[in-house]
């Protein structure tokens, strides 16, 4: 679905009062209009990053909202559309949905139903989101910026925490004074609950250092400016080495045999040199490139006179060099070590240049990461500490300068400034990379590019033979949602290597190509498996990908006609159960409910057998079932006598689990309840097997796990017993039985003349397959001779 997009507000020079006001109605009037794009609503591009978003909404929620509106009738319901926006284009998912299907695609309650007051935004809202020091890190790049091989000291914050406001402006001070020598960065943990949660996080703010390969180190001293400098600055080990009359020859000859240069600072008792903090900064900054020294001349006056120096200096000595050659000597007139970072690297050559005569030769042996310039002086000078960074991973990096070079571009269709993996597999077997243009982003894009197997696509090299089953990503650069997609499926390649292909054709390029598939929204996945073509409806994950193809490998919805319904469903044997979904395939909604019930199908499997029905193609069959509206779910229960009885879901929410629940709850229970008298004779002094659910009522946990555990009675049946302790009715019990948090799940295995213990055996799981298989190796453990005891009923 194409949207246009209108060109960003230009803001006057002056009038900032009636600039503000000008924009409020304007903006008021535009939030009244019919449909409007929540693209045009929050006023970004269709390429805006979720921190343009945060910082857009941010914006309009300081002037339209209601509380700054009080005379304004029609203000809440203008800012519950402008929220809606904000909500649904940061998330990933919904940002999908509704770039192709717009928003019939959206449920009414995902999103935008609720705001927080004026102040929330105006103090708690996107801290740290305008400080160009600190990276605002979210699930999609948080684990590619720790392992990219730099120093992070990140700080997970939460809006609301009162501590997290206070060390606000310290963490500012401090990320300038460290800015380039680590990586600052920042977590909102509101936004980024998950995340937090995986990380260990359970109070803010919470600072953390990441080194690659290492165990994160948690600060925990008072957090005062010094204090986080002075604790950061014992991560940068790399050695500033002490040149004196003894060892600065060797020193500095063995550095320019391994290619390296020294940036050397003379210090006097007067005049300038880094004093030592800065040499570690610089030592860090220049780590894999540049070794960093410095002499003491007040004791060593005759070497550092060797050097021609007199006074407190420093220099760069590129490998190789020499105080004859003129010019081959960097002399620095700054102490400021980003200064000095900047100098070095500009004096540091360029990456290794390859041409269109030793492109092929050299890719064929090797791993590359090639930068691809046009004009503008070639790579970025970050670019130049890549290779310090790859060099473990044994990949060489390149560039190619398409002014130069045009044939070799254009045959790749590379026709803009980019960097590129190849693989070692020749000329055409490359990716491209197309996230941020930073270094941790580049580094890991590499490392996961060499490894996986997605191959970048041209028309010479598109799979429209398919000859083997392919999974082909069609997508725009510009499009976040599709930026995000791109690792996953890098994952995704790596666990189904050999099964089968990954490609990504960019559609801004290859037009052509992308409208014969009619592709008319990005990101669109299409699987091509011989003469059948899938397109992928779920998540952005690799786990959503891998569970996309296995069910087209083995179906977990059975598609249904008006003879098969008629046969399976109304026909149902004893015992069965339907889940029916009632779809049509332009409905948009049908369209998002789709993963979900594939993935509702695999969690029901062996419990409630799965369905869909395609009301565009059977429309008549439909309306003669009393389908109205789409998508309608039904639940066809065991009944022979009344095989056209259904239940149908008015559930807010259509996602997997929720659906799970609510077929599950229609099923006859499985497991038992017990009373403390029951739990005393027949789990406690009985002969059988149990697995106990303590539980509370009012616990929502236990809500949530209750349909779960059924699974697991109905898995067990026939060898464990399934039962529930109310904790909330039978207190004592439950305490006696050692119960501390609810839900708690114990196994009491029957031990022949021993008696079960009271407290069981704690299983920590929530998950009936997982419970299942502890209960199972447990059993197996067991004397073959118990398990022919006799059973006594309840």
């Amino acid at each position: 679905m194409s949207r246009k997009v209108s060109p960003r507000s230009q803001r006057p020079a002056g009038g900032l009062l009636l600039w503000a006001l000008v924009f409020s109605l304007t903006l008021s009037q535009a939030v009244l209009a019919e449909s409007q794009d929540y693209y045009e609503l929050l006023r970004v591009a269709r390429d805006a990053s979720v921190r343009e978003i945060r910082q857009a909404f941010k914006k309009l929620a300081l002037i339209m909202h209601p509380d700054k509106n009080p005379g304004d009738a029609s203000a809440h319901e203008k800012f519950l559309k402008v929220n809606r926006a904000y909500e649904v284009l940061k998330d990933e998912d919904l940002r999908k949905k509704y770039d192709k299907y717009g928003e019939k695609g959206l449920d009414e309650q995902q999103s935008g139903g609720r705001y927080e007051s004026w102040n929330y935004y105006r103090y708690d809202f996107g801290i740290y989101d305008d400080d160009l020091e600190i990276v605002t890190l979210d699930s999609g790049d948080f684990d590619a910026a720790v392992s990219s091989g730099e120093i992070w000291f990140i700080n997970f914050y939460f809006p609301r925490c009162s501590h997290c406001h206070q060390l606000a402006p310290t963490w500012r001070e401090f990320a300038k004074e460290m800015d380039g020598v680590i990586r600052i960065g920042a977590v909102n943990c509101g936004d980024n609950n998950h995340l937090c949660r995986r990380n260990g996080i359970t109070s803010y703010p919470s600072l953390f250092i990441y080194r690659a390969g290492q165990k994160s180190e948690k600060f925990t001293e008072e957090r005062s400016k010094d204090n986080l400098l002075r604790f950061s600055m014992r991560f940068i080990t790399t050695t500033v080495t002490q040149l004196w009359q003894g060892n600065v020859f060797k020193e500095i000859d063995s550095a320019f045999a391994s290619g390296f240069g020294w940036l050397i600072t003379f210090c006097f008792d007067v005049g300038d040199c880094l004093e030592p903090r800065t040499r570690q900064k610089l030592a860090g900054m220049l780590d894999g490139l540049v070794k960093v020294g410095w002499m003491d001349c007040a004791t060593d006056a005759q070497l550092c006179d060797s050097f021609q120096v007199s006074n407190g200096a420093t220099a760069f000595f590129p490998p190789g060099s020499s105080l004859d050659q003129q010019g081959s000597v960097l002399w620095l007139s700054t102490l400021d070590c980003r200064e000095i970072y900047g100098q070095v690297l500009d004096h540091l050559p360029d990456l290794q240049p390859l041409t269109g005569d030793t492109f092929q030769h050299k890719l064929a042996r090797h791993r590359w990461l090639v930068s691809f310039t046009y004009g503008g002086g070639g790579s970025t000078n970050e670019y130049k500490k890549l290779q310090a960074l790859l060099r473990n991973d044994n990949i060489q990096v390149g560039r190619v300068d398409c002014i130069a070079d045009t044939q070799l571009c254009q045959s790749l269709y590379i026709l803009k400034q980019c960097v590129a993996v190849f693989k070692g597999l020749g000329i055409h077997d490359f990716e491209i990379h197309h996230g941020k243009d930073v270094l941790y982003n580049i580094v890991s894009f590499a490392r996961d590019s060499v490894r996986a197997h997605v191959t970048t696509l041209r028309p010479d090299n598109f799979p429209s033979d398919r000859k083997e089953p392919w999974l082909v990503d069609f997508f725009a650069p510009w499009c976040p949602p599709c930026r995000a997609l791109l690792p996953e499926l890098r994952k995704a390649s790596i666990q189904l290597a050999g099964q089968m292909k990954f490609g990504t054709i960019d559609c801004t390029i290859h037009h052509n190509l992308c409208s014969t598939y009619n592709i008319q929204a990005y990101p669109t996945t299409v699987i091509f498996n011989g003469s059948s073509v899938h397109e992928y409806e779920g998540h952005h994950s690799a786990d959503g990908i891998l569970e996309f193809i296995q069910d087209l490998v083995s179906p977990s919805v059975v598609v249904l006609d008006p003879s098969s319904f008629a046969d399976k469903v109304k026909g149902r044997s004893e015992g069965q159960y339907w889940a029916v979904d009632f779809y049509a395939p332009w409905c948009g909604p049908c369209q998002a409910l789709l993963p979900e019930w594939r993935r509702m199908a695999r969690l029901l499997s062996g419990q409630i057998l799965v369905g869909s029905v395609d009301c565009q193609r059977f429309q008549s069959f439909c309306q003669g079932q009393g389908v109205r509206a789409y998508p309608e779910i039904r639940l066809y229960p065991d009944n022979g006598r009344q095989p056209e009885r259904f239940v149908s879901y008015n559930g807010w929410h259509r996602d997997a689990q929720s659906l799970r629940a609510w077929a599950l709850s229609s099923l006859p229970r499985a497991s038992v309840d017990l009373t403390p008298a029951t739990f005393k004779s027949l789990v406690l002094s009985g002969q059988d097997h149990w697995i106990l659910d303590f539980y509370a009522p009012w616990c929502g946990p236990c809500q949530h796990f209750a349909p779960e555990f059924e699974v697991l009675a109905r898995i067990l049946k026939g060898e464990v017993r399934a039962g529930k302790l109310d904790c909330q009715a039978y207190q004592e019990t439950c305490q006696s039985a050692g119960i501390t948090a609810y839900p708690t799940v114990r196994f009491y295995p029957y031990l022949g003349t021993r008696r079960h213990a009271k407290s069981g055996e704690h299983i920590n799981s929530r998950d009936a397959n997982t419970i299942g298989d502890v209960v199972r190796d447990r059993l197996a453990q067991l004397s073959p001779q118990l398990h022919s005891s006799p059973k006594d009923e309840l």
